[in-house]
């Protein structure tokens, strides 16, 4: 515009040329939403019919594409804890296995030291106890705390649906998992895809009369990430979350993994006047209510929480967990001798323990959160991604990178562990943090009666009365 008025009349007024400066001003205005961003960069998902909202007074606004880079830090922080974690998956267990292996526990003087052989020998990872990462210029590799979660987006997404139904999840097992080994499965999600293989549908393959293996971890590694699906909303996080959690756990396992999706759910309403540490704190007791309080889980938890309101040190209250609830077998949790294999070392219910020391005691801080997941002992890769993942979520892309004061790969190879994915399994965070976001347009509309209002970038999502 400018340039015409330079070439045809250089006499033309001031007050015109402003005039015409405002006027392109508005033009701009209308194309970019309140977050500052071009319309051009704001996603929409073209299978989504987005339909006009009227917001309500009472309605919580969230910006998409900070969520975005949340999902993004979610994805990147559960990569870094799940590997980390990896290093000593299975090398301390408290009691020793049949063999003699696992006997006793790490403390915070083994981080930077020699790993040691876990129940299978020596890991492929890292011959150190350090955090363990992908560099720039390399990809993470899926592993079991991930990649279940991955395909449950992609049946979700494909299959234009908020809630799975039993066909879609046996559908998505069958297509995405091998049937052979090494196909990453164990316990219970290999019980359950053995059941599959056989016809038979979820929820029936959670069933302990179906599979032995109910109350083992499994559910805690597969389904956190339906909290994020319905932000603020963990009745219906919940509700999305039920089948595919009851498609391998019930009964302790399954609160378990209700608790873990509500502390997810609840994550976009952390207070930015409160640190992380008191955030979660909130996010924890709100999440206690799904533990039954006569379950082992809600003791177990309480038992945790006791300890270190104390003031003993995270190993003191792990060697008393390990002490109250495998030694004694209090509570009525008796894995530790029900599991002849390695004294319950997958079983839900020491991992969570541990997993709450971590938690706890982590504080809020991502990298101490990570170390403690790791050292904590039992399967640590599971606690380190669950909650590597939430601080990766609540910290964004830029706080993840910031904490570990550096830059990370972002592509992801679902197909290390899983099949049958496009681009020969070769994904990458932003991405899967799109697709993340096209979900939960899906679920604002169809599951919260919320609204997606796409020139502003947000959502407006309706509290439950």
């Amino acid at each position: 515009m400018i340039l015409y008025l330079n070439r045809f009349s250089r006499k033309i007024s001031f007050y015109f040329l402003g005039l015409l400066i405002v006027i392109s001003a508005i033009s701009c205005k209308d194309k970019m939403g309140s977050t500052g961003k071009m319309s051009h960069d704001i996603v929409q998902d073209s299978l989504l019919d987005y339909k006009t909202y009227q917001p309500k007074s009472i309605d919580i606004t969230i910006s998409r594409s900070a969520y975005k880079n949340k999902l993004y830090g979610f994805w990147l922080g559960q990569c870094i804890a799940n590997w980390t974690g990896l290093i000593t998956e299975m090398d301390k267990i408290g009691i020793p296995n049949s063999e003699g292996k696992g006997e006793g526990f790490y403390t915070r003087d083994n981080w930077g030291k020699p790993d040691e052989p876990n129940l299978w020998g020596s890991n492929n990872y890292s011959k150190t106890i350090d955090f363990l990462f992908a560099d720039q210029d390399s990809i993470w590799g899926a592993d079991d705390d991930t990649d279940i979660e991955y395909m449950y987006q992609q049946l979700l997404y494909e299959n234009k649906t908020s809630i799975l139904t039993g066909e879609m999840i046996r559908t998505g097992w069958l297509k995405h998992i091998k049937k052979e080994e090494e196909n990453y499965l164990w316990v219970s999600n290999q019980q359950a895809l053995d059941l599959m293989e056989e016809g038979m549908l979820p929820p029936e393959t959670g069933l302990p009369e179906n599979n032995q293996y109910y109350e083992m971890i499994d559910a805690q590694l597969t389904t956190e990430i339906f909290g994020f699906f319905a932000p603020t909303r963990s009745d219906v996080a919940l509700k999305m979350a039920h089948l595919p959690i009851q498609t391998v756990a019930r009964e302790n396992a399954e609160w378990i993994s209700n608790f873990n999706v509500v502390m997810y759910a609840l994550a976009p309403l952390a207070d930015d006047d409160k640190s992380i540490k008191a955030n979660l704190n909130w996010m924890a007791a709100e999440a206690r209510k799904q533990l039954p309080n006569d379950s082992y889980s809600a003791k177990m938890f309480d038992f945790v929480r006791g300890e270190y309101e104390s003031g003993v040190t995270w190993e003191e209250a792990r060697d008393a967990l390990h002490e109250k609830y495998q030694i004694r077998q209090e509570d009525g949790y008796l894995w530790a001798t029900k599991d002849e294999t390695c004294n319950g070392c997958f079983a839900a219910g020491i991992n969570f323990g541990a997993s709450i020391v971590s938690l706890l005691y982590g504080e809020g801080d991502i990298k101490e959160t990570i170390k403690i997941g790791t050292l904590c002992g039992w399967d640590s890769d599971n606690p380190t991604a669950t909650w590597g993942g939430l601080l990766g979520f609540m910290l964004g892309k830029e706080g993840v990178e910031k904490a570990f004061n550096r830059k990370f790969a972002d592509k992801f190879n679902i197909h290390r562990t899983r099949i049958g994915f496009p681009n020969d399994g070769i994904d990458d965070f932003d991405h899967m943090a799109t697709k993340g976001i096209y979900i939960i347009d899906r679920v604002v509309q169809e599951e919260l009666d919320g609204g997606v209002d796409l020139n502003n970038d947000v959502w407006y999502i309706p509290q439950k009365n």
